[in-house]
């Protein structure tokens, strides 16, 4: 890669690396919210007990754990740029006994493996961030056998994303937020319906599709759902440390405002939607 993807690489490790300690604590709510995307991973590689799996982006290890006990007689690595991530990762397969579960820190761009060498690779909530996603998915065809798997997933449009964006609009009230830069790595960088679809095609890859998923994500009232916001959402917490204390609560006051209609019982529902995508290696 040039400097600026290296650059753009370095940044995503270093906020991830930041970001780390507040998702060990969010590990359990993080990955309830995240399975139907991980499961919907799961049906499209077709895994076998044998399978050699690559988990891309494993984080705190999802779902490449899940994967793990289904390849139970093969193996899993789970690979992340970031040290602090893949620390959680290897306690979660730890506690889980889980042996056949291994981690390495890496870059998706650069895989340090060799080619044609693993049956099925896992993507969850990844490529958005990867500095060239297209180097990143001929990487990915690479290192699959011939007649290997690839799924992955990826957040679909704002609208469709309520969790976030009631967050990010309510920021947006009270400060002056840079547009997003096009094609710089972010939340939403590969929500138009195709995108990925069509890169992936560039990259090899035969027999693509894509669907969406939808349902809906809980918080612990107004109160739970700032706390999350503010402590594992980068670009809100980015936003927010922009803030002086009057803007923070006049923040929090808008942001309350809007979700007090829509709490029953204590509780909070958001809708979210993303988009997975499988194909395969011929």
């Amino acid at each position: 890669m040039d400097s600026a993807l290296t650059h753009i690489r370095d940044q995503q490790q270093q906020t991830w690396d930041a970001f780390s300690p507040g998702w060990k604590n969010w590990d359990s709510w993080t990955m309830a919210f995240l399975r139907p995307m991980g499961t919907k991973i799961i049906e499209a590689l077709h895994l076998r007990p044998t399978d050699q799996v690559l988990d891309i982006a494993t984080g705190t290890g999802e779902p490449g754990l899940t994967i793990a006990r289904l390849a139970s007689q093969g193996s899993v690595v789970g690979l992340d740029l970031s040290a602090g991530m893949l620390a959680t990762a290897r306690e979660n397969a730890a506690r889980q006994g889980l042996t056949n579960y291994t981690t390495l820190a890496g870059d998706a761009c650069a895989l340090p493996f060799a080619s044609d060498c693993f049956d099925a690779i896992s993507c969850r909530m990844g490529f958005m961030f990867f500095p060239d996603m297209l180097l990143a998915a001929q990487e990915m065809y690479r290192v699959l056998k011939p007649g290997g798997r690839l799924a992955t997933s990826v957040w679909a449009a704002p609208p469709h994303n309520p969790w976030i964006t009631t967050m990010m609009g309510a920021l947006s009230a009270h400060l002056s937020l840079p547009a997003p830069v096009p094609q710089a790595p972010g939340m939403f960088r590969c929500a138009q319906p195709g995108l990925l679809a069509g890169l992936l095609e560039t990259a090899g890859f035969q027999n693509v599709r894509e669907e969406e998923v939808q349902g809906s994500v809980q918080f612990d009232g107004p109160d739970g759902y700032w706390q999350n916001m503010t402590e594992v959402a980068a670009p809100v917490v980015a936003a927010m440390s922009r803030a002086d204390g009057a803007t923070r609560a006049d923040i929090k006051a808008n942001l309350f405002a809007k979700l007090a209609p829509l709490t029953v019982d204590g509780r909070i529902a958001l809708p979210f939607a993303s988009l997975v995508l499988a194909g395969e290696k011929p």
